[in-house]
């Protein structure tokens, strides 16, 4: 029931299929991506809520960039059989790996941070998250491929939002709202269950040991009302193997005197500089052996 697989390749008559398309879009991208190379290409119809279509859109926007045409109506995708042509490009900076750095601009007494490689126009659907951070205290100032983060007034006591096209941001936000003790409720978590972890029970478990109380009230609806427990000293932070854990839990030591983090390797998934880059700014981190 479990990799290794062999695999045997062959042509890709391709046709229509249909998709549960509140599940990840990340089985989505996938076909898209290979659409074009499909002898009949493909009809992709998307059953019931599409969730984090913003991923699916960058998907789509890049696979144009390259030369593929595409049409989406409603719930359908069509690709015809098509070439990829290569062209020159330029890829943009993270914006979920950005949100880490609005995360220790909001939690910091006094900071600010400039991020190269980021645009205002951007695909990426987390570039929202200059406007989520907006209402935590973070200014963003464009100019032209790069941000200036900037210390402000907090505009929210309580905070609502629907995680629906940005599930990636949603631990960071989650984290820096208990952190900054901003009551919540964050809805459209339902597919954090089944990313590289159950994202939902493992931040209602993490930060209990902070002192948090988190409840998911209903599926994919995660709600901190100001609860709290006596925290863990010297809490360590278990990753369960998942990049996000660890990042958006390592600036917690801005609020805490130590916060150790298990399997810190895990960010190397998306953002192999991590600590280093935690280093330059000032943040003591000392692996232990």
């Amino acid at each position: 029931g479990f990799p290794p697989l062999q695999i045997k390749g062959k042509e890709l008559e391709g046709g229509k299929i249909a998709l549960d398309g509140s599940v990840s879009s990340q089985y989505i991208s996938a076909l898209l991506m290979v659409a074009p190379i499909m002898k009949n290409g493909l009809t992709l119809e998307l059953l019931g809520h599409i969730a984090s279509r913003p991923y699916i859109q960058l998907t789509l926007n890049m696979m144009r960039y390259f030369g593929i045409d595409y049409d989406w109506q409603e719930n359908v995708i069509k690709i015809a059989h098509q070439t990829y042509t290569p062209r020159p490009f330029t890829v943009e900076s993270d914006w979920s790996g950005a949100s880490y750095w609005y995360e220790i601009v909001a939690c910091a007494n006094n900071a600010s941070i400039r991020l190269l490689g980021l645009q205002r126009e951007s695909s990426q659907g987390d570039s929202k998250v200059a406007d989520i951070f907006s209402a935590l205290g973070v200014e963003t100032v464009f100019s032209g491929d790069q941000v200036m983060l900037k210390k402000k007034a907090i505009e929210v006591s309580y905070f609502e939002y629907d995680f629906d096209h940005q599930p990636d941001l949603a631990q960071t936000v989650v984290v820096t709202c208990c952190l900054k003790d901003i009551p919540f409720k964050f809805t459209g978590l339902q597919s954090l269950h089944i990313k590289e972890t159950d994202r939902i029970a493992a931040l209602i478990c993490e930060l209990r040991k902070l002192g948090y109380v988190l409840r998911e009230t209903a599926p994919g609806v995660l709600e901190y009302k100001g609860e709290k427990v006596e925290k863990i000293a010297n809490p360590s932070i278990a990753t369960y193997e998942d990049h996000r854990m660890a990042m958006a839990f390592a600036p917690a030591a801005l609020m805490f005197s130590d916060i150790y983090i298990e399997n810190p390797q895990v960010v190397s998934k998306s953002y192999p500089q991590y600590w280093d880059h935690l280093k330059e700014v000032g943040f003591d981190v000392e692996e232990i052996v």
